[in-house]
């Protein structure tokens, strides 16, 4: 089992919002991460919207990061961990751009960089960025292909219905070979698919260990799954988030804490095909009790799963 944690201070999402994270800045987030570096978590995960339309900040809060920012700054204060867009939208961006921002952090900072990417749910925030809602599968799908041409070819050429480029070279290539990983967030058979089709790892959010026998077995059955089945992650997130898909609260989220309800967790996800987990600390009053809890994550779990 491979173990990714959620990045501290960088969203202040109320179904799991600790109580010191709405005033945490640079020196918690990157305090934060050191202290994770030094321990043997594989992954920082890092939220990310653009905007937030005024009807959603009750359900989803008012901070949320730009991912390869976010990932940049904590890249160059870290010297192991990877980290791992959780999710980046990527209709959002042209993939051209994308692909020089990834791979320019990887040629600096020796990889260490998971695309965890989706098609986004909020057509507001589409709406302010002129991108078309109805079209995000569609693009999203072309991207990747753009993605994964551009980083792979010496001659990089694509044409497509939403991107179009050749005649040029692009450097430097990732180091990660043949392409960082790609993870594909959603918890839709069409996300499923993509990330069958597309993806190196699938990374749901409200996927518990009761439904992932069931998606695991859908995802088996596509014939594009074949070639990636050694190595593909299965990533889902350990927090029982009480929430439905328009983050609309159904009652309270719970996050465990005690060394019983954890190895519980992370078991019956294991059981249930996962290859890695997602973990988001409990609501620990102060942020030194945070630091110390994922120490104590590090050093009373994640062995038991090694």
């Amino acid at each position: 089992m491979k173990f990714a944690l959620a990045a501290s201070g960088m969203d202040n999402y109320p179904p799991a919002m600790a109580p010191w994270e709405p005033h945490a800045g640079r020196e918690e987030i990157l305090r934060y991460a050191k202290k994770a570096d030094s321990l043997s978590w594989d992954w920082l995960t890092i939220p990310e919207h653009v905007i937030m339309p005024n009807a959603m900040v009750e359900h989803m809060g008012t901070r949320f990061v730009e991912g390869i920012t976010a990932a940049s700054v904590l890249m160059g204060a870290t010297e192991r961990i990877h980290m791992l867009t959780f999710v980046l939208v990527l209709p959002y961006r042209h993939p051209l751009l994308l692909a020089k921002q990834i791979a320019t952090m990887e040629f600096i900072a020796g990889g260490r960089f998971t695309l965890g990417t989706a098609v986004g749910h909020l057509q507001h925030e589409f709406d302010c960025l002129n991108v078309p809602f109805e079209k995000r599968g569609a693009m999203a799908d072309e991207y990747i292909a753009a993605l994964k041409e551009v980083w792979t070819s010496d001659k990089p050429k694509f044409d497509g219905e939403f991107v179009k480029f050749g005649d040029f070279v692009f450097e430097p290539k990732p180091v990660q070979k043949p392409h960082p990983p790609i993870f594909i967030g959603g918890n839709s058979k069409p996300a499923m698919r993509r990330a069958a089709k597309f993806g190196d790892g699938w990374i749901p959010w409200l996927v518990t260990a009761e439904d992932l026998p069931e998606c695991i077995k859908y995802m088996k059955s596509l014939p594009e799954f074949e070639a990636k089945k050694d190595t593909f992650e299965f990533m889902c997130t350990t927090t029982a988030y009480n929430v439905n898909d328009a983050h609309i609260d159904k009652g309270e989220t719970h996050i465990s804490a005690d060394r019983d309800s954890v190895l519980r967790e992370v078991e019956s996800l294991k059981k249930a095909g996962a290859t890695s987990v997602q973990v988001r600390p409990p609501r620990l009053p102060t942020f030194e009790a945070c630091l110390e809890w994922i120490e104590w994550y590090d050093k009373e779990i994640i062995p038991q799963f090694r």
